[in-house]
């Protein structure tokens, strides 16, 4: 006997449960043979190749985009000395170029020539940081389909954003006051004696770049030029052109400003009035053209970088919503049962604690494996949305990714020219040491763990309103740091004017809602509430409903007649036993489990009959 999805929305979820049917269903296509099985695993690789190939093509389409508009942010090295300018410059860079790694290497260009101190470079650190965060909020976005699926997956992908923020608040302040990070990175690079090295095998490049490379190859060399004050590389295109180049030695006769110049050393002689010498001239001849689709396109840098970003959302969402069907069809019943006792479950007491250290360990290696947080926290993203993955060991998960990413970016920094190490190092370093801090700040007290709340919340708003998640990107990733960086142009005093009572507005509000929730009758009876102001200034229903004006004319009601839906009465309304309820709640986390008997059984479930309309929540 095997089982069927069937839709069942309760007073405040729309979840799935899977039903057991009749013999005379499975013969008619509800069993897979072993066989099928078997081709579904080749088909997932494939899948997966295709989604983080499509994160590697829209990395490039954001730099052929917005890559010299970064190198113009980065070129003005005064208002990198302001730290919040810095860290605003560090999250709109890497949102434009999707890459952590290439703002990583500019700050590097720029502290090795000499134009930007270590101290200035952190708060840019800290920012790029936040900026590669997004890559994984994107991918979330692809799970809207599904509400519940929705909410998980976005608590799971701004748990990294939540995380970032809130060590930026507590040691962007303490670096400006100490420099106890630049500093901590300062001591370690002097305590060694680095030399240069080959640069680590990139496990996932190797396998990725042989297809990428046939779509678009790039020269990120001439962003570099542009932030260092070359003006020559700003007629230069991003896309790579030769691929292959020959250094020739040639001698020329040059005629030399005074007799006395020449000696025989010189190689050099008089020929009547004149006297000349010989010099030897390197000049670079390309010998050979790259190969990719876009080497003799003709087009500028926008239009492809266009043609790049739209093919790369169009593969990204299509090979994420097969990856989500086909993890569905695989990981259920037995094998999510062993999937959530391997990656959910904590050590027996004592040593519960344990296993959230471990996941980190786990985090870590294989995001040092694969040589990307991006794609390892993005291909997260769509399994803590079906459930494998609970958002509590998500949270390590995500942490150890961090972690592994300060480790390879301090390879890479080790195989930089001599001129550059000891700068590219210490930059590494100062990743490697806020990561340490922050897991220091907000993990080992489970009390501390404030962005699991935060990623629960705005899950919780997401799946109330599913317009929100793009309002969130926008406004956290463009509109705040763009408003912000303004304001930093103006000078502190503009900053102390703007910030000060703004940060005061944000505490009376968080001190109110507190005690709003737990002691609510300490305050004016006028304060118990937020019904005293309009509602648009506490509540997202005025906006919900314009937008949902705005959308319903492409919208419109359609009757249900699917006979698998129906309503549930609430299981606090069925007498049930207190551990049906606890195996009821690790379900909703992970629904590739099976809920006992006694709440999947049907006493209380009626037909539901009527419209559905378009802002109401999908069945």
């Amino acid at each position: 006997m095997s089982s069927r999805p069937i839709r069942i929305t309760t007073t405040e979820h729309t979840i799935s449960l899977k039903v057991p049917t009749t013999m005379s269903e499975d013969r008619h296509g509800g069993r897979s043979s072993p066989f099928l099985c078997l081709l579904r695993v080749p088909l997932l690789l494939l899948l997966l190749y295709g989604f983080v190939c499509s994160l590697d093509v829209l990395s490039s389409a954001f730099q052929l985009a917005g890559g010299k508009v970064a190198g113009d942010i980065f070129k003005d090295n005064a208002i990198l000395s302001n730290p919040v300018a810095g860290l605003m410059v560090g999250i709109l860079v890497t949102v434009l170029v999707q890459s952590s790694s290439t703002s990583t290497s500019i700050v590097v260009s720029l502290v090795s020539s000499g134009l930007l101190e270590v101290k200035s470079a952190v708060p840019i650190i800290m920012g790029s940081n936040i900026g590669t965060s997004v890559t994984n909020t994107i991918v979330a976005l692809m799970q809207a389909g599904e509400r519940n699926e929705f909410k998980r997956a976005f608590a799971g992908a701004t748990i990294h954003d939540c995380f970032n923020w809130l060590s930026v608040l507590v040691l962007l302040p303490l670096e400006v006051a100490s420099g106890l990070i630049s500093f901590l990175a300062r001591v370690t690079v002097s305590g060694f004696q680095l030399h240069s090295g080959e640069e680590a095998p990139e496990l996932l490049k190797t396998l990725t770049e042989p297809f990428t490379k046939l779509i678009i190859q790039l020269d990120k060399s001439v962003i570099t030029g542009i932030v260092l004050g070359d003006e020559s590389m700003r007629n230069h295109s991003l896309v790579k052109v030769w691929c292959k180049s020959s250094v020739f030695l040639s001698s020329v006769n040059v005629t030399a400003a005074a007799a006395h110049n020449c000696s025989a050393a010189l190689h050099c002689g008089n020929d009547s009035d004149l006297t000349w010498t010989t010099q030897n001239i390197t000049s670079q001849i390309n010998t050979e053209k790259c190969r990719h689709l876009f080497v003799d396109s003709g087009l500028s840098d926008l239009a492809v970088g266009l043609v790049l970003l739209a093919g790369s959302l169009v593969v990204l969402c299509s090979c994420l919503l097969l990856l989500v069907k086909l993890l569905n069809s695989l990981l259920k019943g037995q094998v999510a049962k062993v999937i959530e006792g391997v990656i959910n479950t904590d050590f027996p007491y004592p040593l519960g604690w344990l296993s959230g250290y471990l996941a980190m360990l786990m985090g870590a290696g294989m995001t040092f494996i694969i040589q990307s947080s991006s794609v390892f926290t993005s291909a997260m993203t769509p399994l803590i949305g079906i459930g494998v993955i609970s958002l509590n060991r998500a949270y390590p998960l995500t942490l150890g990714s961090n972690i592994g990413t300060t480790t390879t970016a301090l390879l890479a920094a080790l195989a930089s020219p001599k001129e550059k190490l000891p700068a590219a190092c210490q930059i590494a370093l100062c990743h490697f040491y806020f990561n340490i801090f922050g897991i220091l700040l907000w993990y080992p007290v489970p009390m501390t763990r404030l962005p699991i709340r935060m990623a629960s919340a705005l899950g919780e708003r997401t799946a109330k309103y599913r317009w929100f998640a793009v309002l969130y990107l926008l406004v956290c990733f463009l509109l705040m740091p763009c408003l912000v960086f303004g304001i930093s142009l103006a000078g502190w005093q503009a900053m102390v004017a703007v910030g000060t009572p703004f940060s005061a507005l944000i505490v009376f509000i968080l001190l109110i809602n507190l005690m709003q929730a737990r002691n609510p009758t300490r305050l004016p009876k006028t304060l118990r509430s937020w019904d005293f102001l309009p509602q648009w200034m506490h509540s997202l229903k005025p906006l919900d409903k314009l937008i949902t004006r705005t959308t319903a004319l492409c919208c419109s009601p359609a009757r249900i007649n699917d006979p698998d839906v129906v309503v549930v009465t609430p299981p606090d309304a069925v007498n049930i036993k207190p551990e049906s309820k606890k195996l009821a709640e690790q379900w909703y986390d992970n629904p590739g489990l099976s809920l006992p008997e006694e709440i999947s059984s049907e006493p209380r479930v009626f037909r539901l009959r009527g419209l559905e309309r378009c802002n109401s929540t999908p069945l």
